[in-house]
């Protein structure tokens, strides 16, 4: 029986250590900060440096279809931009939105800024909880203005969706035929 050496143990550790990491980019599916990946790794801050880059590595190399990208600060796994098309089309299955959440975060991208009353008066009581869920998970903006709120896209909706700022989410659309 072998013994393994002391590199071979570190090589291993490193490579489950980096699994852990793939693991916690791939289910979150938005940004993470520093803190947080400590959190949920248990890893240093310089070992998580280390393990990122290492992935970001790992999937420059393989032509895959993923990669690791930074923001401020915080990273994320996501889908290269050359293949969003793909995402999209999978996507209009079954979503984390239901269609009436969908057409309430329309109107919101499509008039913002818009007072939440005004939403309400477009789509019905039901739109104060879509409100409340988009804002939990940070996609709008609610300022308090009077007796009701403006709403806007927050920055990590665009994160979120994958799309640039003022970009027009048609010009996926011709790609889909």
């Amino acid at each position: 029986m072998k013994s393994d050496t002391i590199d071979e143990i570190d090589s291993g550790k490193e490579k489950e250590n980096m699994k852990t990491l793939e693991a916690i980019f791939f289910v979150s599916g938005r940004f993470l900060t520093m803190p947080e990946l400590v959190a949920l790794s248990d890893l240093n801050p310089v070992i998580i440096i280390g393990l990122i880059e290492k992935l970001q590595e790992k999937y420059n190399d393989k032509d895959s279809a993923i990669e690791i990208i930074e923001k401020a600060g915080a990273w994320k796994m996501d889908v290269k931009p050359d293949y969003i098309y793909l995402i999209n089309k999978l996507a209009t299955g079954s979503t984390e939105f239901s269609k009436a959440e969908q057409e309430t975060l329309a109107i919101i991208a499509f008039k913002q800024p818009i007072k939440q009353s005004v939403i309400i008066k477009i789509r019905g009581n039901k739109a104060y909880e879509h409100v409340k869920k988009f804002a939990d998970l940070d996609l709008i903006r609610k300022k308090k203005q009077g007796r009701t709120h403006e709403l806007s896209l927050s920055d990590d909706f665009y994160d979120y969706f994958n799309v640039g700022e003022g970009e027009k989410v048609l010009k996926e659309v011709g790609k889909e035929e």
